[in-house]
């Protein structure tokens, strides 16, 4: 395993992680790689390249929901790859609650994330169970 790439690796999640909660637009968006490509693999029409959409999508996270704060629950470092384990809150501005939990992979080079993909959903507080799904 390459250290320095792990330690670089990790840094660069610390400043996104840094970034969420401040609601620093610029500081967030600077994480990102000019052509980071972005993966949604259960909803593929989300997928997109370049960092503007990144600007666009978080802007949006941070006028909507005026409170959000990004919890990571834990998070692996292995050379390039960053896997971490997210939950995102909030409350929109038409009062409903935000309550996203997920993971995210990232891959990590010259300090900025390249490629990412991410497995973040909704919260569903209540439903029919397990037993409901077989």
């Amino acid at each position: 395993m390459n250290t320095k790439m792990n330690l670089s690796s990790q840094v660069v999640l610390e400043r996104l992680h840094r970034a969420q909660n401040q609601h620093d637009l610029e500081a967030f968006v600077a994480c990102f790689a000019p052509d980071y490509q972005s993966e949604q693999p259960i909803h593929p029409d989300r997928a997109f390249r370049g960092r503007e959409q990144v600007r666009n999508n978080w802007s949006t996270v941070f006028t909507e929901i005026p409170d959000f704060q990004s919890e990571l629950l834990r998070s692996t470092v292995e050379d390039d790859i960053v896997w971490a384990e997210w939950h995102w809150y909030g409350t929109l501005v038409d009062g409903d609650r935000f309550d996203w939990w997920g993971v995210t992979i990232f891959g990590v080079q010259d300090n900025q994330i390249r490629w990412g993909r991410l497995y973040m959903e909704p919260m569903q507080a209540s439903g029919a169970g397990i037993d409901a799904r077989q």
